[in-house]
């Protein structure tokens, strides 16, 4: 696996642990049952996507998906910013996965022809949940863009909220460009596409209004994150950090 490779599996990875751990908090105080249990089930399929990666981009380096989960610091983790950001009221965490599930579900898809015959296996398995995720944010989108005033509100101030996020998703740099070169990913102008008209066609019908694009935040394939990714990884990483070595 040459760097490049390497670099983008664990990208991929990185965002799915992350997010997965934020919708793993709802677990026990989901607003009802049905949601609860939807919300855990969604953390699990990410977690798993992320596992198949992680273990992919392990391989190449000696290392385990444990040692990269739970032994990088905050600096060597490359996930956007978008899903590090709190879950906030239930409005607030239905937007935020809304906006990462439009990327993710095009992504997967473009995966499943790429030239990398592993990434491409871990994507056509990842598409059917990446389907029913979508679905499922898209539609709590739309019940509370079109709900009552107050779930309009919070729904409005959620993605104004988190916009300044969505940027990152489409970023292009050397490592990206090597990926599409190669055929290992696809070009990330067709997933911005594909995002853009998911987002305007929910958007409309939850009768809320695209928010104009300004300052986005950038920097997490980088390394340089928000505050909150450290506080995640303090609670991800502490069993594993006060017991190195351990075993159960």
């Amino acid at each position: 696996m040459s760097q490049a490779l390497n670099t983008y599996t664990l990208r991929l990875a990185d965002d799915l642990l992350i997010l997965s751990h934020r919708l793993s908090e709802w677990c026990g105080h989901g607003p009802i049952l049905e949601e609860d249990i939807a919300l855990t089930n969604r953390a699990l399929d990410h977690l798993g996507e992320a596992r198949n990666l992680l273990t992919y981009a392990g391989q190449a380096i000696g290392k385990s998906e444990d040692e990269l989960a739970y032994g990088r610091m905050e600096r060597w983790y490359t996930n956007v910013k978008l899903v590090e950001q709190p879950n906030g009221d239930y409005a607030h965490t239905i937007v935020r996965s809304f906006l990462f599930d439009a990327y993710h579900l095009p992504l997967a898809e473009g995966l499943t022809r790429s030239t990398d015959a592993q990434l491409a296996a871990i994507a056509a398995k990842a598409v059917k949940e990446a389907t029913y995720h979508l679905r499922h944010s898209s539609e709590w989108l739309v019940r509370f863009g079109d709900g009552t005033a107050e779930s309009h509100q919070r729904a409005h101030a959620a993605l104004a909220d988190l916009w300044t996020f969505t940027g990152e998703l489409f970023e292009t740099d050397a490592v990206g460009d090597a990926m599409v070169k190669a055929g290992v990913a696809p070009e990330m102008a067709a997933i911005k596409a594909a995002w853009n008209n998911t987002v305007d066609t929910v958007l409309a019908q939850a009768t809320l209004e695209r928010p104009v694009d300004g300052f986005m935040a950038t920097g997490g394939r980088k390394g340089l994150h928000t505050e909150h990714l450290g506080f995640i990884l303090a609670d991800m990483q502490h069993v594993t950090r006060a017991y190195p070595g351990a075993s159960w």
